[in-house]
């Protein structure tokens, strides 16, 4: 239980300590005195959302911290936020995140706040109702939906991630295995678009080349040609070195070039005997420079950038062919998912049906004891296709007798049916079960006999655990263990503190009729606590 609580700054509460004991502790003060505030600060111990705007006045942040008892001893919470809505948590001392908050002491807790009148008229907020009912097994069954529809999610975002359209795949992997075809079929090499240049040239201009090539030759090998020019000047040049040994590099000189001259007449020779006239093959070379053109004009500037672009082909091919292996792999795990998905709804129907059928029926008997002659709650369920909470669809219908016709919530109930309804089908639901509850101003629309009903059943639901309850009726607060009287001075804060003897009874009296310091309203107080404890010991 919770046995030390303090909050600073939240809201209008500019600092407050409390040690609550076992059994209901009812929290009461003039509207607008911030008593919603405590409720608030289990919220945010709970692991709640850290709202800024409940930030005070008096600082910059806002602190909580409780000291609770659990079966493993003693452990401290503690929650900081911001101005600016930054939220810092603390577990036994030690940083921590919100969601461990929530792990460490959420489950300890369970705090039913008005809005949840609101959620009883929606499908979704009957489900939550439902699913909070469910057995173990029951939780199982919730388990294995959750994990047969985050498989089925899963292997849906599998398949959009590979592309769901199959013949759009298809498509892909016959462009690039064409184009990975058509590049590889054309045996590119990074030096044959040099090598086919030269060659057109030479086959173009053959004939000139060859008469050329001639003329050169005969120029050098003709009688009195460069050669046997070279060769008289070789000759003088030895017989000048014989008479002047300084002339003899001249000789050599003179030697190497007619070495390189006899190597240019042979080249001479064989390139004019090797020249093709050959029309078929400028053909052919023509041809085939006309298709290293086709492929740079379609997959690149260069050569190297074909070759590239045709392995990029291959792998892009490869990894279609996996991609349609998988997806067709998928469409089986798909199918198979969806089955399970399917299976699983139906038990998960089943369990939920048993719950709700048990849930309306021990909300009725709860409701008889808040002063309903014979109510009707019923929790018809409707097939809808499977989501991830599963395939039901629940609106609860309701009458406060069985006389009369039921209808939604939102359009029977009154204020005060509303009211007793939350609680009975939170107290069917289990919300008892946990060692702390709270109820914020969950007796709207209720007074009389029907108030003092309700505050007895908060009484006896605190046998054994804490019970909060914030609340505006005397009927409820006669029942308290433990009354707090949240108060505004004159500086506009508030201040929380503990009320008993005559203080509570003048605190009653003012919730009764604003009759607090008279004779006449302690006496109504009195009689109030008196029938209280008399209910209790009946």
């Amino acid at each position: 239980m919770l046995e030390e609580l303090h909050v600073a700054n939240l809201g209008l509460l500019a600092d407050a300590r409390l040690e609550p004991g076992q059994g209901l502790v009812v929290v009461t003060g003039e509207t607008g005195a911030g008593k919603t505030m405590l409720l608030g600060a289990l919220q945010l111990l709970a692991g709640g959302t850290a709202r800024r705007d409940r930030v005070g006045p008096a600082a910059d942040d806002l602190f909580v911290e409780g000291r609770f008892a659990t079966a493993d001893g003693e452990r401290v919470a503690a929650r900081r936020v911001t101005r600016e809505g930054r939220s810092r948590a603390y577990v036994d001392g030690s940083m921590a995140t919100a969601a461990q908050l929530g792990e460490s002491f959420g489950t300890l807790m369970e705090i039913v706040a008005q809005h949840d009148a609101l959620r009883l008229a929606t499908p979704s907020g009957v489900l939550d109702l439902v699913d909070d009912s469910l057995t173990s097994s029951g939780k199982g069954r919730l388990e294995d939906y959750s994990r047969a529809w985050g498989e089925l999610n899963r292997l849906r975002a599998e398949q959009a991630e590979l592309g769901g359209d199959r013949r759009a795949l298809e498509r892909d992997l016959d462009a690039a295995r064409q184009q990975a075809e058509e590049i590889g079929a054309a045996g590119l090499s990074l030096e044959e678009e040099i090598d086919l240049a030269t060659r057109a040239d030479r086959l173009r201009n053959a004939e000139s080349l060859t008469e050329g090539l001639t003329a050169a030759h005969e120029a050098l090998t003709d009688d009195g040609g460069a050669i046997d020019r070279v060769g008289s000047v070789i000759a003088e040049l030895r017989r000048l070195a014989a008479l002047d040994a300084s002339l003899e590099p001249m000789h050599g000189q003179a030697v190497a070039a007619s070495d390189a001259l006899s190597e240019l007449t042979a080249e001479l020779s064989g390139i004019a005997t090797s020249l093709e006239h050959d029309a078929a093959a400028l053909d052919q070379v023509e041809t085939r420079i006309k298709l290293l053109n086709d492929l740079r004009r379609k997959y690149g500037e260069t050569i190297a950038e074909v070759m590239q672009f045709g392995e990029e082909a291959e792998a892009t091919a490869a990894a279609l062919e996996r991609r349609i292996s998988a997806a067709a792999t998928l469409d089986d795990d798909i199918d198979k998912a969806k089955a399970l998905v399917a299976e699983a709804g139906r038990a998960l129907t089943k369990a939920r049906k048993s719950a709700a059928k048990k849930l309306a029926a021990s909300a009725a008997v709860h409701l008889g004891d808040l002063g309903m002659k014979d109510p009707y709650v019923d929790l018809p369920f409707e097939a809808v296709d499977p989501g991830g909470r599963g395939a039901d669809r629940i609106v609860m219908s309701f009458a406060s007798d069985k006389s009369l016709p039921a209808g939604p919530v939102s359009r029977i109930a009154s204020g005060g049916e509303l009211s007793r309804l939350v609680l009975s089908l939170r107290l069917a639901a289990g919300a008892g079960e946990v060692p702390i509850v709270a109820f914020d101003e969950i007796d709207a629309g209720v007074g009389g006999a029907t108030a003092l009903a309700m505050g007895e059943k908060l009484a006896r639901l605190s046998a054994g655990r804490q019970v909060f309850c914030v609340s505006h009726l005397p009927q409820i607060a006669a029942f308290a263990d433990m009354h707090v009287v949240v108060e505004r001075s004159g500086d506009g804060s508030a201040a929380a503190r503990v009320v008993a003897g005559e203080e509570r009874a003048r605190e009653i009296a003012r919730m009764l009729s604003g009759l607090g310091d008279t004779a006449t309203g302690v006496e109504h107080a009195d009689e109030l606590l008196r029938e209280a404890k008399a209910r209790l010991a009946g």
